[in-house]
């Protein structure tokens, strides 16, 4: 009686062991195709990860500064994508000057960017609050190395600089104002690098 049992358990797990090594084919199944490469006769797949980086954690006095923590967190993630739309239209439109022949036809095509530029974003800027607009001047210094002042000079010359200079200072905000992420702007930049990452 004990022999039998004993070849009724070895059987059992004989039988469960052939089925656990068995390899089913994957049907309907999703999945990833990967890069491998073969390592010693060994086919390892692998995947680049991305960074992630790692700041203190933030702590705040009060639940003033911590609002202004958030105020600050939703208002770089509505201006950051102006701020690097600015910076496309800036490089396309500098790319296509170049290639026109002469400074008549440079002046029609930048009459019609500006044009066309007031029309589309026109309403997004409006809906913009004064401190999000602010932002907005900051973020373009970041993404084109240029202040929102010197881009304006530099496609529809210094009087029209000067004329958006004068009415943005009359809303205390100024075209000039510069980004500067190692001081009063670090806040600001490591919003944007873990918005940038996903991690935010």
């Amino acid at each position: 009686m004990k022999s039998t049992l004993i070849s009724v358990l070895l059987l059992l797990i004989f039988v469960l062991k052939t089925n656990a090594q068995q390899v089913f084919p994957l049907s309907n199944e999703k999945g990833y195709k990967l890069p491998v490469c073969i390592y010693k006769g060994d086919t390892i797949p692998y995947i680049t990860l991305k960074n992630i980086y790692v700041y203190p954690e933030m702590r705040f006095k009060n639940n003033r500064q911590r609002r202004n923590y958030n105020k600050l967190v939703r208002d770089v993630k509505k201006t950051l994508p102006l701020a690097r739309e600015v910076r496309r239209a800036v490089i396309e439109t500098y790319e296509y000057l170049q290639t026109l022949p002469d400074e008549k036809s440079r002046e029609n095509h930048i009459k019609l960017v500006e044009k066309g530029l007031k029309k589309q974003y026109t309403p997004k800027m409006k809906k913009l609050t004064f401190s999000q607009g602010k932002l907005l001047i900051k973020l373009v210094n970041r993404e084109c190395n240029q202040s929102s002042y010197q881009l304006v000079k530099a496609f529809m010359g210094p009087f029209k600089a000067g004329f958006y200079q004068t009415f943005a200072a009359l809303f205390g905000a100024s075209l000039k104002k510069e980004y500067h992420p190692e001081d009063e702007d670090r806040m600001i930049e490591r919003i944007i690098t873990l918005v940038e990452n996903g991690q935010l």
